[in-house]
Formats: structure tokens, sequence, C-alpha cells
């Protein structure tokens, strides 16, 4: 069968979704039924999203081991540095690959203050994502993936720093990457130019947030950086008022973005579905025949 990073050199593309870990049974149970509704597409992963420390963290592990143990789906599980040890990082990794989890994301995360306040690392623990790449490759037979940033991370000086950094990871061991959601497929296509430009031969999966509704899309754009073209918001504000419309107009510009990535060569497409189906099934269905 062979790594994601093999299989997409080899022509096949990846068609993923990425999931929260619920915060309580209530939660958990949206996130099953929207697992169970997914899992016909035949996925070539599912990710499931790391909370830092505490049970947000335990639930994290415990489900996506439930997701290699009980579905037909391949999970891939994140790990970030926020607030851990190398040692607490390492009984993780050592725990997730007792669930049968053998592909990880390493993330650095976002601050222990929250999004925009200064990064600091746990004494022990570790500075950059590079860094987690390097100990998880340290640990065992892991496929890595790490996140990109079309538009630029929130911290990078500029788009040209965003690409090194992404180069490095891969010199590091990472095999894939997963890009921050975005909207505008040019900014995809730019950085996987400038990485080239680089040398790394790491493929870049674009990551797709279906809008369904606008003030959450607009909070987690401003949080990450993500601006919204000017054409989108106008898309959306005609029909603020009506949220099925919402849903459907966001369907129409996710399906929109899919077909011209897809179009311009991109090796598949990763969806934020935010622990729910109905928008995702839709683009798949509106995609037809380009996701064959």
């Amino acid at each position: 069968m062979g790594t994601l990073a093999q299989r997409i050199a080899a022509g096949t593309r990846s068609y993923s979704f990425e999931f929260f870990p619920p915060k309580d049974d209530a939660g958990e149970a949206v996130l099953w039924r929207a697992i169970r509704r997914l899992e016909p597409l035949s996925p070539s992963f599912v990710s499931v999203t790391y909370g830092a420390g505490g049970s947000t963290r335990d639930r994290t592990i415990r489900v996506t081991a439930a997701i290699a143990e009980q579905t037909t789906l391949t999970p891939v599980a994140h790990l970030t540095c926020v607030g851990a040890s190398r040692a607490e990082l390492r009984q993780v990794v050592g725990a997730y690959a007792a669930g049968g989890v053998h592909t990880i994301m390493a993330l650095r995360g976002d601050p222990p203050g929250g999004p925009g306040q200064p990064w600091v690392a746990h004494p022990g623990g570790l500075d950059h994502a590079v860094d987690l790449v390097r100990l998880v490759r340290e640990l065992g037979a892991f496929e890595v993936g790490v996140a990109a940033f079309p538009d630029g991370h929130p911290e990078s000086p500029d788009l040209g720093h965003d690409a090194r950094v992404l180069a490095a990871k891969a010199e590091a061991g990472a095999s894939f990457a997963i890009t921050q959601f975005f909207f505008d497929p040019t900014s995809y296509f730019a950085l996987v130019d400038r990485l080239a430009g680089l040398g790394p031969g790491l493929p870049v999966i674009p990551g797709i947030m279906p809008v369904t509704d606008i003030r959450q899309v607009k909070r987690f754009a401003a949080l990450s950086g993500t601006p919204m073209p000017p054409a989108v918001q106008d898309r959306l504000a005609a029909v603020a008022d009506d949220p099925a419309a919402v849903s459907a107009v966001g369907v129409e510009l996710a399906t929109e973005l899919c077909a011209a990535l897809l179009d311009g060569g991109a090796p598949g497409l990763h969806f934020y579905t935010l622990n729910r189906s109905t928008a995702t099934l839709e683009v798949f269905a509106n995609l037809g025949a380009l996701i064959r």
C-alpha cells in the first residue's frame, strides 16, 4: 500500500477529513455520526486535532485509537509542542503507536496564552515543529505530516520565510504537508512554487473549510491571518440573513475552490469538517468526476 507520500508520488490523489476532539459524550456522539457518514467515501485518512494536556488530550488519543480499531479508516494523529516536555511527547507518541496509529501531524501549536500571544515553550519541551518532526521520526517507523500556510503564518516575517521553514521540515523527515484553510487558489499555487524552488519534493495538500457559519469562519480567518477576498465576502453577505442560503453559498465557494485546485494539479484535498458531514458530502457530490 505504501505511505501517503508514496501513493501521491504514484499519482493517487489524497482525500481526507479532519475532526476535532469532542469535549463531552454528546459531542462525541456527533463526531461519530459524522465519521460514519463520511466513511463510505473511502478517504485516504482522517485526522483528529490535538488538545494539549488534560482530558482533551486523553480524549484525542482515545478517539484516534478507536477510529483505527472500529472503522475501515486510516487515522492520522495530531501532536503539538504545547505544554509538554520531551518525555511527555514520547509518551503520547507511544500511546498512539499502541493504538495502531502510525502517521502523525507534527505541529508547534498555538501559543499557550492563545493566538496573538508570544510563544512560550515548555521548559523541558520543544520550540519548533521541525524539532517535533525529528523527535517523532527518532521514535519509530512513523510517517510525519506538517502544516503549511498559503497566506503566511501569523508570526512569519514573509512568505519566503514560510517556504524555507516548510523545506526544513521536509529535510527533518516530514513526507507531506497540509495547508491552513484559505480562499484564493493563487495563494496555494504560489506556496507550492516557492517550495519547489527550494528543492524538496514535498506534496502539499490544500486544506478546505466550507463556510456554514459566517461569524465562525470570520473568527477563524482572523485568528489564523487568512484573508477573505472581497468577492467571497460579497457572496456571503448577500445571503447573511438566511442560514440555509449561507451554507449553500459556502458549498458553492468550496466546490469552485476545489475544482480550481484539482485542475491546477493539487495532490488532493483535506476538509476541515468541524465535526459535521453535510457540507463536505455536498462538495464531493458537486465535484463528481474530478475526484475519480
